[in-house]
This record gives C-alpha cells, structure tokens and sequence, in this order.
C-alpha cells in the first residue's frame, strides 16, 4: 500500500508561523488574548505539517488546537459560573447547608429576613476566587507549552528541505539542541517525535506513515503531559486555597448593607470560640469547595471538537482507524505499552481524576489513535472574522 510522496506544502496554504511569532504571542500579558492567538497559531501550525502529509493526518499541534481553544473557556472563566449553579442546585445536602446557615444567622437579628440573608450569602459563596486561582493556572500552562513545543514545531517547519523533505544535516542540527533526558527538564520525547515525523514525511507506506505521526503525537503528548502537572493539580485544588473564605465574604457583603448583623456576626466568629453559627458556616465552606472543584474538573474534562464534545471522564468513543487497529512499529508498541494499560481497545480510557498523570495519558493515547484520521480536526478554530479581530490583538465578541 503506497501514497504519494509527501510535498513541502499546498501552494493555497500561508507560510507557517515563524519561531519570531510563536516568542512574540508567548510573551504577551493579556491571558485572554494570548490563549486566543496561541490557539489560532496552534492551527496554522498543525495545517502547516499536514500540508506536507498531503493533507493528514492529525499531528499534535491539531489537537492542540482544541485543547487550547477549550482551555480559553477556563482562561476566560466562561461557564464555570453556571456550572457553579448547577451543581448547587442539584444537590440537596449543600442547599440544606445553605439554608441551615441562613437561619443561624437569622437568629442573629429578628430584623432581617431570611431572603436579605441569602442574597449575602449566595455573593459570599460565589468561587470568583477559586475560579480566578484555576484560570491563572491554565492559563500559564497554556503559555508554557506553546512557549516551548510550538517553538520548536515553528522551528522544525524553517528548516530547508532537499528533494522534497528535511534536509538530513539541518535536522540533526536541530535535533542536536534539544537537550537529552526525561520530562519535565529533558526533551527526550521531543526528539522522538521530530525523528518520527521527519520520517513520516519521507515514507510513502499508508500505515507506515500514521504508525508514525502516532508514535511522534504520543511521544509530545507525554512531555506535555509531564510538564503540565503542576499547573493541573493547581487548576484543579484551586477552591481549597483558602479555608476561612467564605466567613470572611459574608462578613463583607453584610457590611455593605446590613452593618448591625455584620457586628453581632463577628463576634460568632471570634478565632477561639465555638459556635452554632461558625460550625454551620465552616460546613457550608467545605461543601461549596468541594461543589467548585467538582465545576472545575468538569470544565477541564470536557473537550470540544468539530461537531462533538468529548467528556474525559468517560471511555474514549469510536474505533481505532484500520491503519492503527494493529500495531507493528517497535517503538510505537513500547510507548503504548507505557501509556495504554487495555492495548488496542479503548476501554479504561476515561477517568476519574485528571490530575493522574497515568491516567490522564491513558485517555490522550486512545483519543490520539481513535481521532488520527479524522478531517475534520483540521477545520479552522474560528471564523474568518473571527481570526481577523484575534490577530490585530483583540477580542472577539460572542462565545468563542
């Protein structure tokens, strides 16, 4: 089975982004406009590297696309709110809190119903905070891997070419500065993967090639992986930052208004002394914070594609491509052996807890095989107006 002999790229297709704007995008400061760029730079790049596969398959910069573009609604805190809601009013045991610490507090003060209470306490319990704490986290590690893998695939993509593929010496060059050793300090995995797809580019077997760009797109996904976890974990333990947020937010709310139970408050509250209305208060703190966790982690193990949302807490959907169904490249056996503990079935591949490295990378080597061949992966990640607004450094209005 044969394909074509891989080109240098479609004659329709811009130049890729250069290693001068992948620094220039890293280093800005809005987060928000940042992510925007990297994510719509991630695009150009993978269609960069796919326009010399003629056309595909899905390299790692085009699920980085999407992983970036997703990560945007963490950064920009869009739906964290209302998935805040949500849980809140699908559990019975928080609203009983609530209420219980609402009528605590009401007996504070004959004069002040219940409803002036919650109005203060649902501001109060609002994550801002925490959310603000996980988007900051997402947000330095979205910069983080685009600062360091997106250089590199920009890099890779400026070497000359002889004969139709990488000059041979220009890529040992390259491939020369990547500093020997394991994640997160080491890019050994890197160096394998630039040696796959070189080689990608240069075979003109069908499952040869995808064997290729799999074993390349889960050899950066393990870096990646690798060098994200601390930003995950501290994404993801953002709403237990601070143990005494919530009385200290009441106590503000009520002061704005209601200065005379703001006082009598306080003193429940005095460091030292146990009472009814602490007790209920510090309960209803450690249930909102388990309910803000929970938004978080859901928003963070939901990815969007073309036309699916995927939900990271279940098994990875579909089958694998009859190119990958069966494996015979070495190397890509042993990394899948590594990463894979249900070799060739995507069972297990969902999980519970995304702060797991293992698991974590179980779900990305099944996603990475399963969605390999996909087109539609290559789709564009926003309007053309949309692309326009983004580049001259702005926001685009409506959802992203």
């Amino acid at each position: 089975m044969t394909i074509n002999e891989p080109t240098l790229g479609l004659a329709a297709w811009p130049p890729p982004p250069t290693v001068a704007d992948v620094e220039r995008i890293a280093a800005l400061t809005d987060p928000v406009v940042r992510n925007l760029q990297i994510t719509q730079c991630y695009g150009e790049l993978s269609r960069a590297l796919a326009a010399r596969t003629d056309g595909g398959p899905a390299n790692w910069c085009t699920f980085a696309t999407w992983a970036s573009k997703q990560a945007g609604q963490t950064i920009r805190k869009e739906d964290l709110a209302r998935t805040f809601e949500r849980l809140f009013a699908q559990s019975p045991r928080v609203t009983n809190t609530g209420s219980a610490a609402v009528a605590s507090i009401a007996e504070l003060s004959a004069k002040r119903g219940p409803e002036a209470i919650w109005d203060a306490l649902w501001e109060a319990l609002k994550p801002t905070a925490a959310f603000a704490r996980a988007s900051d986290a997402v947000a330095r590690g979205n910069r983080k891997v685009f600062a360091e893998i997106g250089r590199e695939f920009a890099r890779l993509l400026a070497l000359p070419t002889q004969g139709g593929t990488i000059d041979p010496t220009a890529f040992e060059s390259f491939r020369g500065t990547l500093p020997p050793g394991p994640p997160p300090d080491g890019q050994d995995y890197l160096r394998q993967a630039f040696t796959s797809y070189v080689a990608a580019l240069r075979a003109t077997d069908r499952k040869q090639r995808a064997e290729l760009i799999l074993l390349a797109n889960l050899a950066i996904g393990w870096h990646e992986q690798t060098r994200l976890q601390p930003e995950i974990a501290e994404a993801l333990d953002a709403p237990f930052a601070e143990p005494v947020e919530l009385r200290r937010d009441l106590l503000r709310h009520l002061l704005s208004q209601h200065v005379g139970l703001a006082l009598r408050l306080l003193l429940e509250l005095v460091p030292g002394r146990a009472t009814s209305v602490k007790e209920v208060l510090d309960d209803l703190d450690r249930e909102v914070k388990q309910l803000a966790h929970e938004a978080i982690t859901e928003r963070l193990m939901t990815l969007t594609l073309p036309d699916e949302v995927l939900r990271l807490g279940r098994d990875v959907p579909g089958t694998f491509p009859a190119d990958l169904r069966t494996i015979d490249n070495p190397d890509l056996r042993f990394l899948l052996g590594r990463t894979d503990p249900t070799p060739d079935t995507t069972r297990g591949s969902g999980t519970d807890d995304w702060s797991a490295l293992a698991e974590r990378i179980h779900f990305i080597a099944d996603l990475f095989r399963v969605y390999q061949e996909r087109p539609t992966l290559l789709s564009d990640p926003f309007t053309a107006e949309q692309v326009a607004m983004i580049k001259s450094g702005g926001r685009p209005a409506g959802r992203l």
